[in-house]
């Protein structure tokens, strides 16, 4: 290889190669330039692309403008009116800061800016003809536009790596829903190949979400707004059961950015641990609002990452305020059927994070006392028996139900079981009308009339049906009545070794030994730092006893490293606990009677996230008389 002198890099090839950390496609001009427009003040922003972008970007603002003697300046690399000092750079709040953005794309393309401030006698436009840039008077509107022609032109490599038009003009869309999402007071025009593809006027911030997010709108999201010292939270929550297949609904901001955060993903989806199912992604648009001094936006060329000073602590509370959100989410139906619009959703489900966990108590006073309204005598499965030790004294305050001796082979058909007490003649007639087994005002998943096949329990509103899985139900009360139980206990039971086990681990996570002994504790371990690369586990859980659980704890020190004590100890509670509901609770083919249908569906309106089980199953369904009238083209 022939040897080359060290030698400073020409301004154009500097620009080129900054170009492709910060304009690696259409779509990021389009984000550049429309961050400058909305720093600038504007209210109704004019988005041009022709051939995916490609052929031609325009964006048009009437925003303050550009002075004509700082036009040059706005092209130059590293040149900005934005910050002057270090100290302005770690307080910044404006969405563009770097003062490259311009003079990379105009690098990169066949470029031109036109800019009318007020004050000033006409516009002027800057463009570079042959290498040179030159400034002339130009007819414009007030305010600054943005002509990017021929896209990588001067990098033909650049374009291999594009998708088709097609795919790149709705890259760019999204960007344009991303920054109008955050910006509801701005009115936006979208046009492709020179037709009106979207129009955003200015409305409200819910109007706004729900115009660009249909599938959260019509009772599918829950607002949410929260604030702790200098956090506010606010936005909207989708909820479990309107969960999408991929995540393309999923919108976080961070001081009105719009930002892609590992942490805050991880903190999101914790939320949802336990009433999302499967591979399901929630919907979401979140809008984090902290002093600029505690997150650090200068951490990637395009802006898109950030880096909290207090990540764990932003990870907690972001988690905790989710959760909260959802938490009240006991099954309750809408008289009319419909889901109501998220932005009349009543006060009760605006987040407010709390450690109690109450719920109302909106149990009917006629229910029989019975194994849904309380927890088990016995669990029935041999797991967990640490649980059961630690649940003893609460398991004991509940009478159990007398068993069945009814058949336990699958009906063929619906069965009725008007039955006061299992096992037991007939006391109680079936209702003579309808109208007698529909439920009161208070009573949301209405009065039991039925069992069907030994699975779901069939139920009576004044506007509808509801049916029931029953065992999906239980499973959820028992959780959430498990979780208020243990919570209740100190620390969770433990067996001493005779011998010490040495595990080894990443000399990266020594620290967390120590600084995680509360979480120990609470999860039934002793352990002790022998160096940096071994612990000496002294005693361990109940149920891990005769285990091997080196792998476990790796996981809990990686956990606890990036996320603190409390998600670590939460999860693994939760874990726990849900395999201990799903065994205990009422299986398949049990028959129930009326009462104890009844017992179960006031205790579902009393139970927290009782909409979804465990495993992020839906627990019931709805149908309204609407509904049951289209089956059967009646009124058509």
């Amino acid at each position: 290889m022939t040897h080359r002198p060290i030698s400073l890099l020409p301004d154009v090839l500097i620009s080129q190669i900054a170009a492709g950390e910060v304009v690696d496609r259409p779509a990021s001009v389009v984000k550049e330039l429309l961050e400058n427009a909305l720093d600038a003040g504007a209210t109704e922003i004019t988005i041009r692309i022709d051939g995916g972008g490609i052929q031609r970007i325009c964006i048009q603002d009437n925003g303050k403008g550009i002075p004509k003697d700082e036009l040059e300046l706005a092209v130059t690399r590293h040149a900005t009116s934005k910050i002057q000092s270090l100290n302005e750079l770690e307080s910044v709040l404006s969405l563009g800061f770097r003062g490259e953005a311009l003079a990379s794309i105009a690098s990169v393309s066949q470029f031109s800016l036109s800019s009318y401030p007020a004050g000033q006698a006409s516009a002027y436009c800057i463009s570079n003809q042959s290498g040179q840039w030159q400034i002339e008077p130009s007819p414009a509107s007030p305010g600054t536009t943005v002509d990017v022609q021929s896209l990588y032109f001067s990098t033909p490599a650049r374009r291999k790596f594009l998708k088709t038009e097609q795919t790149e003009f709705f890259n760019c869309l999204d960007v344009v829903k991303r920054m109008a999402l955050a910006n509801p007071s701005v009115t936006w025009l979208v046009y492709r190949d020179g037709k009106l593809q979207s129009r955003f006027q200015e409305s409200s911030w819910s109007a706004r979400v729900f115009s660009i997010l249909e599938p959260m709108a019509n009772g599918a999201s829950k607002p949410i707004e929260v604030q702790a010292a200098d956090m506010q939270l606010h936005g909207a929550v989708g909820l479990p059961d309107a969960a999408r297949g991929k995540g393309d609904m999923q919108f976080f901001y961070v001081n009105g950015r719009f930002v892609k955060d590992k942490l805050i993903a991880h903190a999101v989806r914790s939320a949802y641990e336990d009433v999302l199912h499967g591979d399901k992604y929630p919907s979401f648009v979140l809008f984090l609002n902290l002093p600029p001094t505690e997150v650090d936006v200068n951490v990637h060329p395009a802006k898109t990452e950030v880096r909290f000073r207090n990540a764990r602590a932003v990870h907690q509370w972001v988690r905790q305020s989710i959760q909260a959100c959802l938490a009240p989410s006991r099954a309750v139906v809408p008289v009319s059927g419909v889901g109501a619009d998220p932005a009349q959703v009543d006060a009760e489900y605006s987040a407010v994070p709390s450690s109690t966990g109450s719920s109302h108590a909106w149990r009917s006073s006629s229910s029989p006392p019975g194994a849904f309204g309380a927890m088990p005598a016995q669990a029935k499965s041999a797991a967990l028996p640490f649980l059961r030790e630690e649940l003893a004294d609460y398991i004991q305050a509940y009478r159990p139900l007398e068993p069945s001796h009814s058949p336990v082979s699958r009906p063929a058909q619906i069965t009725v079981q008007p039955k006061v007490v299992v096992g037991q003649p007939n006391s109680e007639p079936f209702p003579n009308s309808a109208q007698e087994a529909v439920a009161t005002d208070t009573e949301y998943l209405g009065q039991a009339i039925a069992q069907v096949h030994g699975i779901y329990i069939l139920a009576l509103r004044p506007d509808g049906m509801v049916v029931v899985d029953m065992h999906a139900a239980h499973e959820r009360v028992l959780y959430e009545q498990f979780k208020n139980a243990l919570d209740s206990q100190k620390t969770i039971s433990s067996q001493e070794l005779l011998v010490p086990l040495l595990v080894q681990i990443d000399p990266r996570l020594a620290s967390e030994v120590d600084n995680g002994q509360h979480l120990w504790e609470k999860l039934g371990f002793r352990l002790s730092l022998i160096s940096t690369q071994e612990i000496a586990v002294r005693a361990v859980p109940t149920m891990l006893a005769g285990q091997d659980f080196s792998a476990l704890l790796q996981q809990w020190l990686e956990d606890l490293h990036q996320y603190g004590v409390a998600h670590v100890l939460e999860r693994q509670r939760n874990e726990w606990l849900a395999g201990l509901a799903c065994h205990t609770a009422v299986r398949a083919n049990r028959k129930l009677t009326l009462p104890e249908m009844n017992a179960l569906l006031r205790s579902m309106e009393s139970t927290e996230r009782s909409d979804q089980c465990n495993h992020g199953r839906p627990t019931w369904r709805h149908f309204s008389l609407s509904e049951m009238d289209k089956w059967f083209l009646r009124g058509q």
